[in-house]
């Protein structure tokens, strides 16, 4: 079996910035112990899955230990992928997943993830989170699938130093430390140890979290974002009823093929 993989940096227009996805085309679907196998060999924070399921796209994602529900960088990446590689004809493509139909619209060197709102609600800190920040919250909230920690200050995130161990204590896909930014509506930073992946360069799916949350405190529609880790990302962010869209730019690093 020969399947062809790229390798794209998302949320960045430069390569060795952004997000680095694997998205590897299949012609069907395929066993998923060869996709972990595949995204374990990758060792990337994500490798994205494509191929046609009665007559449309669908995708999944693999972390290298673990299949997720929905990842953001990576589904940008197949995008591009597609639009960029192979030749898909139109303004947007839809791919159906384990999270429901998801959109992702090309605009100039743009794309647009438009994915669905998940609505953080107010709680206490759960057991290891503020000893694994090792920082003072102004907020804590929970969303469908991580927390989401509010600090004061761009500073503050700029300068955290989590506790990786125990921050994979924390009973969550991961843990979103955000404040305000100070030459863009807002900054976070997103640790998930808990499925492999001990800091996320920029991820997609954080923001469907603080793109409500955000949108909320400031009231406004429409956000600049930055996520503040070493490769660094930049984001367009927008709520839209019940759903998001989010938007940055890619780029391919590498096309190559997978013998089996």
């Amino acid at each position: 079996m020969d399947l062809t993989i790229y390798q794209v940096d998302a949320f960045s227009g430069r390569l060795f910035k952004g997000n680095p996805a694997a998205v590897v085309i299949c012609e069907t679907d395929i066993p998923a112990s060869l996709m972990q196998s595949i995204a374990a060999e990758n060792n990337l924070s994500e490798t994205a899955f494509v191929f046609q399921e009665d007559g449309q796209f669908r995708i999944r994602w693999f972390t290298p230990a673990m299949e997720v529900d929905l990842c953001g960088h990576a589904t940008l990446a197949a995008g591009h992928v597609l639009f960029n590689h192979l030749d898909f004809r139109g303004e947007k493509v839809t791919f159906s997943s384990k999270s429901g139909p998801l959109h992702v619209r090309k605009d100039g060197e743009y794309l647009f993830l438009d994915f669905p709102a998940d609505t953080p609600s107010s709680v206490d800190p759960p057991e290891h989170l503020i000893d694994g920040l090792s920082v003072e919250p102004r907020e804590i909230f929970r969303g469908r699938d991580d927390y989401l920690v509010i600090i004061d200050t761009q500073e503050e995130i700029l300068s955290l130093r989590p506790d990786i161990p125990l921050i994979s204590k924390v009973p969550s896909r991961g843990v979103i430390v955000s404040s305000p930014g100070v030459d863009v509506d807002f900054v976070s930073r997103f640790f998930a140890p808990q499925v492999g992946v001990p800091e996320d360069p920029v991820t997609g799916s954080a923001h469907t979290v603080l793109i409500p949350y955000w949108t909320g405190r400031l009231a406004k529609k429409q956000l600049s974002a930055k996520q503040l880790s070493e490769r660094g990302g930049e984001l367009i962010c927008s709520q839209i009823d019940d759903r998001v869209e989010i938007g940055g730019r890619a780029i391919t690093y590498l096309v190559g093929n997978i013998s089996i």
